[in-house]
């Protein structure tokens, strides 16, 4: 289950203040950037430095949202997929089609791009996670092996 599928206006209020956290952040070191290249270190550093706090702005809501002892590998990786396929196979396709409506043919290329992209992430994360469960099964497997032995030996020590 999603932090939204729970339908609170909290959690929705929070995933909004990630986002907007998040983008802040993204969006200050974009600024950083330029600011650099027009010879503008310290206002850059201004910059850098407050993207920082966004981001720890932007964990704090994430620690709300994903409370951390719900996070393990498997479902950190399923959130991964499920964020990544919705954004191949709804968000950039209907922006998509929105660009392609405005003739904006830069952002439709754009649009292309992050759908490909999101698409080679989701399959990416979905290689690892079965990769993960077949480690897991074979970990397991030893485990039982090892289990078994150390039971026999008891058994035999008994006798």
């Amino acid at each position: 289950m999603s932090a939204t599928e729970n339908g609170s206006a909290t959690i929705q209020n929070l995933e909004a203040a990630f986002a907007g956290e998040s983008m802040a952040n993204r969006k200050y070191l974009f600024f950083a950037r330029r600011a650099r290249e027009l010879g503008a270190v310290d206002v850059a550093e201004v910059f850098e430095n407050t993207a920082e706090q966004e981001t720890a702005h932007a964990f704090g809501h994430l620690d709300l949202l994903y409370p951390k002892d719900s996070l393990t590998v498997e479902r950190m990786l399923e959130l991964a997929i499920e964020g990544e396929t919705h954004e191949y196979s709804e968000m950039y396709p209907a922006f998509r089609h929105t660009a392609l409506e405005e003739k904006n043919h830069a952002a439709v290329a754009e649009m292309d791009e992050q759908i490909a992209e999101s698409k080679e992430h989701a399959e990416m994360f979905t290689a690892v996670l079965e990769k993960a469960a077949k480690r897991f099964a074979a970990l397991a497997k030893v485990e039982e092996r090892h289990a078994n032995h150390y039971q026999d030996t008891l058994n035999n020590f008994k006798a």
